[in-house]
């Protein structure tokens, strides 16, 4: 049993995904202790419970610690990863609901079901829009395009939007199986192509997102980045606001947003998001700080070998990387000077 620290590093979820994930591929069963024992409330919360019985269901694993705030999980997989249509739910693990990132289930789950035979149409219900992870917007405009790239066949679809605290958003995700992944080489990004953006609310005046759009295209335009903001009003089952960037290379993809919260102005939510893109901007890098760590699984079970220069190194990245290391699947490197991240095989 490979024995992982839940605590090691960063000490966050991503230890949890990326553990969850190479075991159900490799067919390895694990052990972690001190599960997210950095954070405020340490233990699985709703969306770590929700992801690690998706990766055990797709696998068939028994485990032992699978409850709201168990810092041990002993997880062995009892097949290979089956592909099927499979539904999953956050807010089922706590009474009351929750608004969990289902952002988070679908990418423990995503690359075992396009690695398995047949293909998967999986039904995540949760938080699809909610701080401190990604949102479904970023997984369908960067993270999905970038995997598409490597040869991974998936695609998302929103049916509802779901907000921070309610939750209760919905979204499909249809999974080509069979996947043969090859490497990643994202050193230069090109130049900037266009930044384009979504502005949108649910039960909250039209004004809002109008805004909140205006606002950005004005900053970026006297950055000198020319970009064109949708500002919508979508049905849903709670209020909720948010804006979304995209920024598209030559190479390389990116994407920021800001969300909305009681007594923040439409304005602020936009500057939010704003400031974060061009920050990334000025680094000159392909890859942010966030897909920097989300590149690593892939490119870990690609064929050739992959690099990729990032605007940060981050503790998830090096987090990250030696729980991977610990599968003993490949060597990674990282390059904190040049900022270059290496994946070769072992």
């Amino acid at each position: 049993m490979i024995e992982i620290d839940g605590s090691y590093g960063e000490g966050g979820g991503q230890v949890l995904r990326t553990s969850l994930s190479l075991a159900a591929i490799t067919g390895e069963p694990i052990r972690i202790a001190g599960i997210r024992a950095g954070r405020k409330k340490p233990g699985l919360a709703p969306q770590h419970l929700t992801a690690v019985r998706a990766a055990a269901r797709i696998c068939h694993a028994q485990m032992r610690g699978d409850a709201l705030g168990s810092m041990m999980l002993e997880f062995i997989p009892g097949s290979s990863v089956q592909a099927a249509t499979y539904t999953f739910d956050v807010s089922e693990v706590q009474q009351g609901g929750s608004a969990g990132a289902i952002t988070l289930v679908l990418q423990t789950i995503l690359l075992p079901l396009s690695l398995a035979s047949g293909d998967s149409l999986v039904t995540l219900r949760g938080g699809t829009h909610v701080n401190f992870s990604p949102t479904i917007t970023y997984i369908e405009q960067v993270y999905l395009p970038i995997l598409n790239r490597m040869g991974i066949d998936a695609e998302v679809k929103l049916g509802a939007w779901g907000w921070y605290p309610q939750g209760r958003g919905e979204i499909q995700m249809r999974v080509s199986g069979g996947s043969q992944l090859g490497g990643i080489n994202l050193l230069e990004r090109g130049d900037l192509q266009q930044v384009k953006g979504l502005a949108v609310v649910t039960e909250l005046p039209a004004h809002i997102p109008q805004r909140m759009a205006n606002r950005a295209e004005n900053l970026l335009r006297e950055a000198g980045l020319k970009a064109t903001v949708k500002a919508v009003r979508e049905k849903g089952v709670a209020p909720g606001a948010g804006i979304f960037l995209t920024a598209e290379y030559e190479n390389s993809l990116t994407g920021f947003g800001g969300l909305g919260r009681l007594r923040l102005s439409s304005e602020k939510v936009a500057e939010i998001a704003c400031e974060q893109l061009l920050k990334f901007h000025q680094t000159g890098a392909p890859v942010d700080e966030h897909l920097a760590d989300q590149l690593l699984l892939p490119a870990v079970l690609a064929s050739q070998q992959s690099q990729y220069r990032v605007a940060e190194v981050s503790s998830h990245l090096t987090t990250n990387a030696a729980i991977i290391e610990q599968f003993g699947l490949v060597r990674i490197t990282v390059d904190e000077a040049a900022k270059i991240v290496k994946i070769a095989a072992s």
